[in-house]
């Protein structure tokens, strides 16, 4: 079972998307559309204070009817935001995800942000996971 911190190191693109709190919605929306991802992490003085999501989005603003030219991602973010840390293994944070129908997961070391997991990262390694021992066992069937 590997751990949180070797799926990050296998990730191609490790790069964590931020913005502040005061950051309006519609500027994170764009952010997210142009880098093709469904979620931010919310950083007030470099410090995580939150993480916003697609989801947010269209829960928060489009339903209510909120502009999303005036509305901050202070008033959409989630706050109470569940982490794992670089030893956590992968099972444990599909749990997590599941239990709490979590997409993303942010991956603290010590207080600082060093990552973000998503759903995909793990469904991607999971998947590779078990390819593998099913290479390995079809090797022990035919005696190689």
């Amino acid at each position: 079972m590997k751990t949180v911190a070797e799926i990050l190191r296998a990730k191609p693109h490790a790069a964590v998307y931020s913005v502040g709190p005061t950051t309006t919605v519609l500027d994170a929306v764009k952010l997210m559309a142009e880098k093709g991802i469904g979620a931010l992490v919310v950083l007030d003085n470099g410090r995580l204070a939150g993480i916003v999501s697609e989801r947010d989005y269209a829960r928060k603003v489009a339903l209510l009817e909120r502009s999303a030219f005036s509305a901050k991602i202070s008033e959409i973010m989630t706050a109470d935001v569940i982490t794992v840390g670089p030893r956590d293994t992968s099972q444990h944070c599909m749990q997590l995800m599941t239990d709490r129908h979590l997409r993303h997961l942010p991956v603290l070391a010590e207080g600082e942000l060093i990552g973000l997991l998503s759903i995909g990262d793990l469904v991607k390694h999971t998947i590779a996971e078990q390819a593998s021992l099913i290479q390995q066992l079809e090797q022990y069937i035919r005696g190689e």
